[in-house]
């Protein structure tokens, strides 16, 4: 069996070089051909048809439109670019959450504007600050690693984040008292959680490890395991991070990364996250 894995070209940095060493040993260890291609060298060339196509693709990146080609080329692609497109965007994925019916914090979006106009008016604030009393959480709707998540005060503070970024799409939520500084991550592949563990900060209402938070290994409860694989079918994704915030009355979705850096949770576990992958992507496309 042959593979293709797939990487962005202008990340050039540890943190997304190891994850593909781990594959690419993953695969190795399964009997598996893996090759690495970028996004670069791989274009979305819409008229143009694969001669020689692989087994499958790994998908690695968030380059929606190519994976999308590559689905069209009758390719299985892992996860799928609609999984990504819907993970990529925090509103999306929370949409998906709430249709499920599966437990999230309170969350209202910013109305969309033109990012050549902005926000030229913030009326809109007032009827967030009726449902969500300070302090509440403003997210901008791309980011990974915790960043571009912001805790908020008051009204000054929040104006002061939207008017200092760069993006235009933004979403609000309320703060989970019972989880400040802490949380779970669950690495889910296919129907089971393969490895997870506790994140936690002292400094920072984010537990995110990027973001100076430390870790230790986890044992989930089975509603929780339960609720990270439910979260991760929400969102269509193969295999999955899940981010559980511990709430008053029960556990409750944070995040759903499609493409969750797993090398933090296969350090504190010793959990081969990528064995599991590759594995489960192996039994997928024999069946």
């Amino acid at each position: 069996m042959n593979g293709w894995l797939i990487v962005n070209g202008f990340l050039h940095t540890k943190k997304f070089s190891e994850l593909t060493d781990l594959f690419l040993l993953a695969a190795k260890r399964c009997g598996v051909s893996l090759t690495v291609y970028t996004n670069c060298e791989i274009l979305v060339d819409v008229q143009e048809k694969i001669k020689e196509k692989p087994d499958f693709v790994l998908f690695w990146d968030k380059d929606i439109l190519l994976a999308k080609f590559l689905e069209n080329q009758k390719i299985p692609v892992y996860n799928s670019s609609e999984a990504i497109r819907i993970c990529d965007d925090k509103r999306l994925t929370y949409l998906a959450l709430q249709e499920n019916k599966l437990p999230i914090p309170q969350t209202i979006f910013a109305p969309m504007t033109y990012s050549t106009i902005g926000f030229n008016q913030y009326d809109f604030l007032h009827a967030v600050e009726e449902k969500l009393t300070y302090p509440f959480v403003a997210k901008e709707a791309f980011g990974s690693f915790g960043e571009q998540v912001y805790l908020v005060q008051n009204r000054e503070e929040l104006l002061a984040v939207m008017k200092q970024s760069d993006s235009v799409e933004f979403l609000f939520q309320e703060m989970i008292e019972n989880s400040t500084g802490r949380d779970v991550r669950l690495q889910v592949v296919g129907d089971e959680v393969a490895a997870s563990m506790y994140r936690y900060s002292e400094n920072d209402f984010r537990a995110n490890i990027t973001a100076g938070g430390k870790m230790k290994d986890y044992t989930p409860s089975k509603e929780e395991c339960e609720l990270a694989v439910k979260a991760s079918h929400a969102v269509g994704t193969s295999f999955a991070g899940v981010d559980l915030l511990f709430g008053k009355d029960g556990p409750i979705v944070c995040e759903v990364n499609s493409n969750a850096h797993f090398k933090n949770i296969q350090t504190c576990t010793g959990v081969a996250v990528a064995d599991k992958i590759v594995e489960w992507i192996i039994k997928d496309v024999r069946k």
